[in-house]
């Protein structure tokens, strides 16, 4: 491979990498539906053939963001493996880190609501992820029980759900707060609720 190729290919990825963040934002603005990839095109300084090059479809486009997305916080997630109360520990980090990305949540929380129409290009990427987070989120809280940290009455499964809906509300009260909302605040103080231990 020559240097010329390899800077091509680094403009290339670089091209990308800048369509992607602002489809994140204009995604996050105006909704999937809403959103033109001419505007896109134009943010990024590219013509509208030029990004086609790059992202064939605009479900091509949405469904690469929201991987990117889910790439960033599953490589976060995973800086040391937890378990039990420490995976929960790790989820409500995870909401104080969203609380230093507007675009991010409101990229989530815009899509995820048009996505429960069946025919949304991203309604089996939400169906998977939000069958995804509540079984792993299940997992933790039997861990905890297991350890004998959770509370008589509580039970994993709708205890996951609980979590998980408490974190996705707690995103929109956030938004509509102008980012006032301490959602890790109200999530810790939810799970010290259930457990035996301290949290």
């Amino acid at each position: 491979m020559t240097a010329g190729t390899r800077g091509g290919y680094a403009k290339g990825r670089a091209k990308r990498t800048e369509i992607l963040d602002q489809a994140m934002a204009l995604f996050g603005e105006a909704g999937y539906r809403g959103a033109s990839l001419r505007v896109i095109a134009t943010r990024c300084g590219i013509s509208h053939p030029g990004l086609l090059h790059h992202f064939p479809t605009k479900e091509a486009l949405l469904l690469a963001v929201l991987q990117r997305r889910d790439d960033v916080d599953d490589e976060w997630l995973a800086l040391g493996v937890t378990r039990g109360v420490d995976h929960l520990r790790r989820l409500v980090d995870l909401a104080e880190l969203n609380a230093k990305r507007r675009g991010i949540v409101e990229l989530f929380s815009v899509v995820a609501a048009e996505a429960t129409s069946p025919d949304h290009p991203a309604h089996a990427y939400f169906e998977a992820r939000y069958r995804t987070s509540v079984a792993n989120t299940e997992r933790a809280y039997a861990q905890a029980r297991e350890a004998g940290e959770l509370r008589d009455g509580v039970e994993p499964a709708s205890a996951a759900q609980q979590f998980i809906a408490l974190m996705d509300g707690l995103q929109i009260q956030w938004l509509i707060s102008d980012c006032t909302t301490d959602m890790a605040g109200v999530l810790r103080a939810h799970v010290q609720a259930q457990l035996t231990v301290r949290f």
